[in-house]
């Protein structure tokens, strides 16, 4: 027998029974879960950031361990959790053998709920007998992702919380808008890797808070092409952006300097500016609530003298409800270095 069907096997005889519920998921499927979740294994990185911030005594790793200089921006003793990989997306490397070796009550992903990730789900929960649930991660769907996964979890008092914060931050912006027309909401360029050059199209889940703050993706081809792709740099002097948001250093170091970027609206202006990283990214990296953050951010950078609030008040008060972490001031500047919009002397 193979070693880990015998694992299941073993498993499956010692597990003792426990109570119940039937969960609808956000695609559509019932899954019967624990009456009490308390341990869950997430399936990628989104998911793994959606526990921490809802239920992180549940969590039984990171996908990803964080890199030292994400550590101070994330709660002991959850930052010191083990890496445990990943079953979805890019170097999914996480086997099945390790999830039953860490015996979670519940696996779950948070994201895209197409037939590829219902599939998967599938699969997992039929081989290893463990729950397995699927969360909506679209923008738009963050307030009813955070309430559902919390019932599942058993903290939607917590969940209420952060989902009433989302629809605040969400009636801000809406309030801003609803008097800007489209044609007059600031062209936004986003500059990914060292050259700048690799960017989101408009409805990709890369640049979702872009046009969610109000901002007119120059990468948009009517819809034909969706995710990242490679940009040439005439076709950026052609968008001649006004702002342009990054998370690269390398491309932030140089972009002020550099001769191809010299013509473009945005770097003549000084508006270039760099998203923080830590613990996670404020664009995206990975799409999950850390993108909130970001919002609230950009907000500010295409609307300054409409958007009414303080950055280092509101990330400080994020990282604290969302993140479980008071910053202290040298905590904060560091994390704001760049993201107030100050160039380069």
């Amino acid at each position: 027998m193979a070693p880990m069907r015998l694992l299941l096997c073993l498993l499956l005889m010692i597990a003792a029974p426990v109570a119940a519920r039937e969960v609808t998921d956000s695609a559509g499927r019932v899954v019967e879960v624990p009456e009490q979740v308390e341990r869950v294994f997430a399936a990628g990185p989104p998911a793994a950031i959606l526990l921490y911030i809802l239920k992180p005594e549940a969590m039984t790793g990171w996908p990803r361990a964080p890199h030292e200089y994400e550590r101070p921006y994330l709660a002991e003793p959850w930052r010191d959790l083990p890496e445990t990989g990943r079953l979805t997306g890019r170097g999914g490397e996480a086997n099945l053998e390790r999830v039953l070796q860490i015996a979670p009550d519940l696996i779950f992903d948070f994201g895209s709920v197409r037939d590829t990730y219902v599939d998967l789900a599938d699969r997992t929960q039929a081989q290893t007998g463990i729950p397995y649930v699927l969360i909506d991660g679209r923008f738009e769907n963050t307030p009813a992702a955070l309430r559902l996964m919390g019932d599942i979890l058993g903290v939607p008092e917590r969940a209420e919380q952060l989902a009433s914060h989302v629809e605040q931050v969400f009636a801000r912006i809406d309030a801003i808008l609803d008097d800007v027309p489209e044609a007059e909401r600031p062209r936004v360029y986003l500059a990914r890797g060292p050259e700048g050059l690799e960017t989101g199209m408009k409805g990709s889940i890369n640049t979702e808070i872009i046009e969610r703050a109000g901002g007119r993706n120059v990468a948009d081809d009517g819809g034909a092409t969706r995710g990242l792709v490679r940009a040439s740099m005439e076709q950026v002097i052609v968008a001649n952006p006004e702002i342009i948001v990054t998370w690269d250093r390398n491309f932030f170091a140089s972009v002020f300097d550099d001769p191809l970027w010299q013509g473009i609206e945005a770097v003549q202006e000084g508006r270039v500016h760099l998203a923080p990283t830590a613990p996670f990214g404020w664009i995206d990296r990975p799409p999950s609530l850390n993108r909130i953050m970001g919002l609230i951010w950009m907000a500010g950078l295409l609307y300054p003298d409409r958007w009414q609030g303080d950055l280092r008040a509101e990330t400080r008060g994020f990282y604290e409800l969302y993140y479980h972490v008071r910053l202290d001031d040298p905590a904060l500047e560091r994390l704001l270095e760049w993201a107030e919009g100050r160039p380069p002397e």
